[in-house]
């Protein structure tokens, strides 16, 4: 990967050094910021202040710069790019509240989760009331963007019905994880590309290049994610490592060495004791499940899975006219890759 892509990404917090596009991702997700503000604001008081919660934590906005990328390979100006990036954002936003009460979460993004706030009822009524906010502006896009949203939509709580159920007795567990991926991660990430690209006036084969390149960077990005869980410094990704680990998280890590342990690999077995245990409350049961798994070659392979899922990501952008945007998004996949070193 090239060495210029973190330092890119670090300073300006967008995948580009290009000033025209930086000015212009710039100046776009602006708008975006001032429309979400608009789109969550609600005449009952508890509403609105649930409803803003999450946008007013932050975030990368990562769906939203890929739409007013995507845009760039046609018409960037439009005024319907700017609805689909509030449309996305606001789903992904909605996910969230759903997300942290089925997992527990204590915080989200440094605040406070929803539901740590008002409770698990009024977190749940907040995502579905987002839900409907981004419906109403996508309804303003045309029938087949709801088509795309609602399938969009479909995928995301499929994935987080699989997700929590677990995989059938006779299925592959890294598969199922992979599948999970694909629909709770990277279909809204397809999404925010293919708006982009079609609402910007893009060719055709535009279009179905920036889905694939979303379905396969979102699938990257998560594993990078489980990589980083084991391998980061608390300053590096905002939580402990081993927070997944803790929680009971099946990242690919786990799985892998899940994998290993049923095939007589002993450290892998050690690793798995540690893990099915009972005592990773224990900070230093925990350092040491951490240690042992970062040092087994599964935690290499799920490292090499992330790095080709983004090698994927970038092959699809062949399809794309070369310039700025496209380079940009080559930068966002090598980002994603060189997270996990």
């Amino acid at each position: 990967m090239r060495s210029d892509v973190t330092t890119t990404r670090t300073s300006t917090g967008l995948p580009t050094a290009d000033p025209a596009l930086l000015a212009a991702l710039r100046e776009g997700l602006d708008v975006v910021e001032e429309r979400l503000r608009e789109a969550v604001g609600n005449a009952d008081p508890l509403a609105d202040a649930a409803s803003r919660h999450l946008v007013e934590a932050g975030g990368k906005r990562v769906r939203p710069m890929l739409t007013l990328l995507g845009a760039h390979f046609g018409d960037p100006g439009r005024p319907e790019v700017v609805d689909a990036a509030v449309v996305v954002e606001l789903t992904h936003l909605a996910s969230l509240y759903h997300d942290d009460v089925m997992d527990s979460a204590p915080t989200r993004r440094g605040a406070p989760a929803a539901h740590h706030v008002w409770g698990n009822n009024v977190a749940i009524l907040t995502g579905d009331l987002l839900f409907a906010r981004a419906s109403n502006v996508v309804a303003g896009l045309g029938p087949e963007a709801v088509q795309v949203q609602a399938q969009t939509f479909e995928r995301l709580c499929l994935g987080q019905l699989h997700e929590t159920v677990g995989p059938r007795p006779d299925q592959d567990a890294v598969a199922h994880y992979l599948d999970v991926l694909s629909d709770k991660t990277a279909s809204l990430i397809a999404t925010a590309g293919r708006f982009g690209a079609q609402f910007g006036g893009a060719a055709p084969e535009v279009v179905r290049a920036m889905v694939r390149y979303g379905e396969d960077v979102g699938v990257a990005f998560q594993l990078a994610d489980d990589v980083l869980d084991l391998t980061s410094d608390v300053g590096d990704s905002g939580k402990r490592p081993g927070t997944d680990l803790r929680e009971g998280v099946p990242t690919l890590p786990v799985l892998l060495a899940r994998r290993a342990a049923a095939d007589g690999d002993a450290p892998a077995g050690r690793v798995v004791a540690l893990l099915d245990s009972g005592r990773l409350a224990d900070d230093a049961v925990l350092a040491e499940a951490v240690e042992a798994l970062r040092a087994h070659p599964v935690t290499a392979a799920a490292r090499a899975s992330a790095r080709e899922w983004a090698a994927r990501a970038a092959a699809h952008l062949a399809d794309v006219p070369d310039g700025a945007a496209r380079r940009a998004l080559e930068t966002y996949a090598a980002t994603v890759a060189d997270r996990v070193g």
